[in-house]
């Protein structure tokens, strides 16, 4: 499917157009709403769970205990479908068949906009999380997504082997360690990636020369110490990262690193984070999904 564009690269141009896909944001007719300035608590609030049935969310489940200043959310089902609709359409079916669970939730606004988690009832599925008040801007909520699928492209079971002891014990730290230590290549939290994996092939040639120095950071307890070594980690290291995100850990790296491939044209620099961007490419088969996760993108515009 080659793009029409005069540079050759339609993805770009189709990104900078998104308010159109959603619209601004309004308080009636479906449209996202804008949020209000509160906070919930740090961990924040399940509102709804839906079962993802091919294309579709269906049998969605309200959460009893909210705060009465989520409820208005927790109802807003047009708005919640509406999200989900789109990353269906911007995601082709066969890259996000591993999901069978959408919720919906909040942790105030300003906070997390989404995540992806491994399901917590069978080993290998994946559940996808959004937080409405967060969801507003359309350029904001594209990038998120497509980060978001970026971890499932990297962290599914043709990826990294789940560990199910750790699923079993998702508590214990000691099971945790002791997987850990017997991985012998790259170890994300849901287990050990393959030798050849996109994840482990990105992590020999990015990060093992840093890998040490940013896992002393992140054993660090105390939230303000560790945002401030972090923060520290990443201006030594800018040329190495795509954003200010990126350095969190080599999964959000990669997650970071394959938005950017998606969405922007390919780097003519040499930078190390030219070079995490340009890491995409080797792939033939990642190229072509470039391809369809753009033209379905474009497609929204058109409607």
């Amino acid at each position: 499917m080659p793009d029409n564009c005069p540079n050759g690269d339609c993805i770009t141009a189709c990104v900078e157009k998104l308010q159109a896909i959603a619209g601004p944001a309004t308080t009636t007719g479906g449209a996202i709403k804008p949020a209000h300035n509160y906070t919930v608590g740090n961990d924040g609030y399940v509102l709804v769970v839906y079962t993802i049935s091919g294309d579709k969310i269906e049998d969605p489940v309200d959460s009893p205990s909210i705060p009465i200043n989520l409820e208005n959310y927790q109802q807003d089902r047009s708005s919640q479908i509406m999200v989900w609709n789109y990353f269906a359409a911007i995601i082709p079916p066969g890259q996000r068949s591993l999901l069978d669970e959408y919720d919906v939730f909040s942790d105030g606004k300003g906070n997390i906009l989404a995540y992806v988690s491994q399901s917590e009832t069978e080993l290998g599925r994946w559940k996808l999380t959004i937080d409405m008040l967060d969801a507003t801007n359309p350029q904001d909520l594209t990038f998120t997504l497509i980060h978001e699928f970026g971890h499932l492209l990297t962290l599914n079971s043709s990826q990294v082997t789940p560990s199910e002891r750790i699923f079993n014990n998702p508590a214990s730290e000691k099971i945790f360690q002791e997987e850990q230590t017997a991985c012998k290549t790259f170890f994300a939290d849901e287990g050990c990636s393959m030798p050849d994996s996109y994840i482990n092939t990105f992590f020999d040639r990015f990060w093992s020369d840093i890998y040490a120095e940013w896992s002393t950071i992140n054993k660090i307890q105390y939230q303000d110490q560790y945002d401030t070594a972090l923060e520290n980690f990443y201006l030594k290291y800018k040329d190495q990262f795509v954003s200010d995100y990126a350095p969190t850990s080599p999964v959000e790296d990669i997650a970071e690193s394959f938005s950017f491939f998606v969405i922007q044209p390919k780097p003519a620099g040499d930078s190390i984070a030219d070079r995490k961007i340009s890491f995409f490419y080797d792939y033939p088969e990642l190229v072509q999904l470039r391809s369809q996760i753009g033209h379905r993108l474009c497609d929204q515009l058109k409607k």
